[in-house]
C-alpha cells in the first residue's frame, strides 16, 4: 500500500466499498498544519542601488533578518537575461550587488543569500509552472505591457519572466514576500500558480502574502510624478548608495520642488517637497509630522541642506563598506557559494516533492522501492 500511495497520492484519502472507490469527506480528515513563516525576496544585479532600492527594499530585508525571521534573499541574475547584458558587465554587477547587500547589513549567518543561476531548480520549476498558465494571462500582466511597449520583437524571456519570478518564491515555500506597492500585481501570478498546482496535485505550496514597503514610494528628484529609477535618463533623478557626499548634496539641492517656501507634507499637492520629507523620515526614523515641526521657519532651499546632510550621514558607512567588500572578491565568492549550497538543499527537496506529485519521478521511485531497471542482454 505504501508504494501505491507514493504513485497515487490521493489513495490515502479514499476507501473501497463493494468495488467502488469512495473519497473521504473533508470533515473526517484533520486540518493541515499552518505553513511555517518564511520570507523570500530577490534583486536583479543591475549595478549600484539607489536610495529608493535601499529604503524601499533592502533596509526592510535587514529589519526582517534582525527580527529573527526565516529569510532567504536571492540575486536573480537569470532575470537579468531578459535583455542580455554583456558577460563582463553581468559578472561585475553580480559582485557589486553582493558587496552592496552585505554593506547594507545582510548577514550571511542570519540570512540565506545566494545566486539564482547557482540553483538549477529555479528554471526547472519555472517550466513546470509555465505549463499551468497561458500566454493570454502573461500578456495581461502590467510588467509585460510596460516592458514590451517599445519593442518590435518581444523575446520569450519577457513573457516567462513572471513565471520564473513565481518559481523563485514557490521553490522555498515562502509565505511572505516584501514588495513595493507597484509590485503587488506581479505577485498575484505566484498566488494563482500556487492555487492551481495545489488544486491539481494536492497541498504543496503556501499562498504567499505581501509585505508592502513604505520606502517604495520614493519619487524621482527631477520629476516627482515618476518613481525613482536608475534607468532614468537624468542622472540627477536619484541618489546612488555609492555617490560621494558632494554629489548627494548637488542632487538634493537641484531636486524639483515648487514655488511655496514653507516645508509641508502634502503628497498630492506638493509631491516634490513631500518626497524630500519622506526621504528625511526614512533615513532618520522620525515621523513626517516631527520633521515638519522641527523645520518650521526654514524655506525649501534651507531644508534641502538639512535633508542632504541627513542622507549623507546615513549612507556614509554603507558607502565605505561597499568599497571594502568590493576589494575582497574571494570573500564575496565564498559568501555566495555557501548561501547557494544552502539554497540548493531546500530547492532539491521541493523539486523532488513536485516531481513525485506530477508523476515524473518513476525512475527515482523505482530505485527507492528496490525495482531493478531493465537491462538489455
Amino acid at each position: 500500500m505504501s508504494i501505491l500511495r507514493r504513485i497515487f497520492p490521493t489513495l490515502s484519502r479514499t476507501r473501497v466499498r463493494n468495488g467502488t472507490i469512495i473519497k473521504r469527506s473533508a470533515s473526517t480528515e484533520s486540518q493541515p498544519a499552518p505553513w511555517p513563516r518564511k520570507v523570500f525576496s530577490g534583486v536583479q544585479p543591475t549595478g549600484a542601488l539607489h536610495i529608493g532600492n535601499y529604503l524601499g527594499a533592502v533596509k526592510r530585508w535587514v529589519e526582517l533578518q534582525e527580527a529573527g525571521e526565516d529569510v532567504t534573499y536571492c540575486i536573480v541574475d537569470l532575470h537579468s537575461m531578459t535583455i542580455p547584458p554583456e558577460p563582463e558587465t553581468l559578472r561585475h554587477n553580480t559582485l557589486q550587488m553582493t558587496a552592496t547587500l552585505l554593506a547594507c547589513g545582510i548577514d550571511p549567518a542570519k540570512a540565506t543569500l545566494f545566486l539564482q543561476s547557482a540553483v538549477p531548480q529555479h528554471a526547472e520549476l519555472s517550466w513546470i509552472l509555465g505549463c499551468l498558465t497561458t500566454m493570454a494571462r502573461l500578456t495581461h500582466l502590467p510588467q509585460y505591457k510596460e516592458k514590451s511597449a517599445n519593442m518590435k520583437e518581444i523575446p520569450l524571456g519577457l513573457y516567462l519572466y513572471p513565471v520564473l519570478q513565481a518559481a523563485d518564491i514557490m521553490l522555498y515555500k515562502a509565505t511572505h514576500v516584501p514588495v513595493g506597492e507597484d509590485q503587488i500585481q506581479q505577485l498575484q501570478l505566484a498566488q494563482s500558480l500556487a492555487r492551481a498546482f495545489n488544486n491539481k496535485y494536492g497541498r504543496t505550496f503556501p499562498f504567499c502574502e505581501t509585505l508592502v514597503n513604505d520606502g517604495s514610494r520614493l519619487k524621482s528628484l527631477r520629476d516627482p510624478a515618476k518613481k525613482m529609477s536608475k534607468s532614468d535618463p537624468d542622472p540627477k533623478s536619484c541618489i546612488m548608495l555609492i555617490d560621494p557626499p558632494e554629489l548627494v548634496l548637488e542632487k538634493v539641492k537641484k531636486s524639483v520642488t515648487d514655488f511655496r517656501s514653507e516645508v509641508t507634507f502634502e503628497p498630492e499637492q506638493r509631491p516634490g517637497v513631500s518626497n524630500l520629507v519622506t526621504i528625511h523620515s526614512l533615513v532618520t526614523g522620525k515621523t513626517v509630522d516631527e520633521i515638519c515641526q522641527e523645520v518650521t521657519g526654514k524655506n525649501t532651499g534651507q531644508y534641502k541642506l538639512v535633508v542632504a546632510e541627513a542622507v549623507i550621514e546615513h549612507l556614509r558607512p554603507i558607502r565605505e563598506r561597499i568599497v571594502q567588500y568590493t576589494r575582497d572578491v574571494g570573500y564575496l565568492a565564498g559568501v555566495i557559494e555557501e548561501g547557494s549550497e544552502r539554497a540548493r538543499a531546500i530547492a532539491e527537496g521541493t523539486i523532488d516533492e513536485v516531481k513525485e506529485k506530477i508523476g515524473v519521478d518513476c525512475f527515482t521511485l523505482a530505485r527507492r522501492t528496490g525495482v531493478r531497471r531493465h537491462q538489455n542482454k
